[in-house]
């Protein structure tokens, strides 16, 4: 797969630079973004090759490369859901995805996921988009910072994120309880349905907790990676000290 840009391309030589067959630079390039880059290339034993810009054009056809394009393979290290749970320390912060099949959507859900914390994004593998070059271009390396974890039974995964005494909070647009308004625990497990459809019934059923995102518009809903923003930034606003001392 073709990886460019320096946000993914230095997110996979940072946390997975073993999956590098080969990295490609502007020979013409030289400003301090660059330089970092090259450094983090030798630390990492990689060889970066400098090539005309003409050659990243080819290489990349009508994406914004900033000079330089990694091919790299497509997978990334794989992590299960229990392995995962086991790795939390302190209260958890999960985003679940009940049916997203937009790559550019699972791209920025793991985006936001990234900058609000969340430990891991899972999804049921057949109502899921794959962890494929579009979602990791528009994650802009935060594919490479938190799990996908893809899991055969949602339901399944449910039970064992509560075994662990995490709240399956789910979002609905005819939900008695308003987001800013609903008592949120301390781990919760986010989830959030495609867009139109929603959670399907089964796991709008498995939810500890359902709240709306209060509209003021005309419109009825959000994006789900903006939903997904809402929601996330709302429980680490929460769970901030200086939040409580309020």
């Amino acid at each position: 797969m073709i990886v460019h840009g320096f946000h993914a391309v230095g997110a996979r030589v940072r946390r997975n630079p073993e999956s590098i067959t080969e990295l490609y630079v502007d020979v013409d390039r030289r400003d301090p973004r660059m330089r970092e880059l090259l450094g983090l290339a030798e630390q990492a034993g990689l060889r970066p090759i400098p090539v005309p810009s003409q050659r990243l054009d080819r290489l990349s056809p009508g994406r914004r490369h900033q000079g330089v394009v990694a091919i790299a393979e497509a997978s990334l290290p794989a992590l299960d859901l229990e392995t995962m749970l086991d790795r939390i320390e302190g209260p958890a912060r999960l985003l679940v995805l009940d049916g997203v099949t937009d790559p550019r959507n699972l791209g920025a859900c793991l985006r936001v996921a990234d900058g609000a914390g969340a430990q891991a994004v899972i999804a049921p593998k057949d109502h899921a988009s794959p962890l494929n070059e579009a979602a990791i271009q528009t994650a802009s390396g935060a594919a490479e910072s938190v799990p996908y974890i893809m899991v055969t039974n949602l339901s399944r995964a449910i039970d064992a994120m509560q075994e662990r005494g995490i709240w399956i909070v789910g979002t609905d647009d005819e939900a008695g309880s308003d987001l800013y308004d609903a008592d949120l625990p301390d781990s919760i497990a986010w989830i959030l349905g495609a867009e139109g459809r929603g959670l399907r019934r089964l796991t709008r059923e498995r939810c500890d907790l359902l709240v709306r995102i209060p509209m003021a518009g005309v419109v009825s809903s959000l994006n789900v990676a903006v939903a997904c923003g809402v929601v996330l930034y709302e429980g680490l606003r929460r769970s901030r000290p200086a939040a409580s001392a309020r």
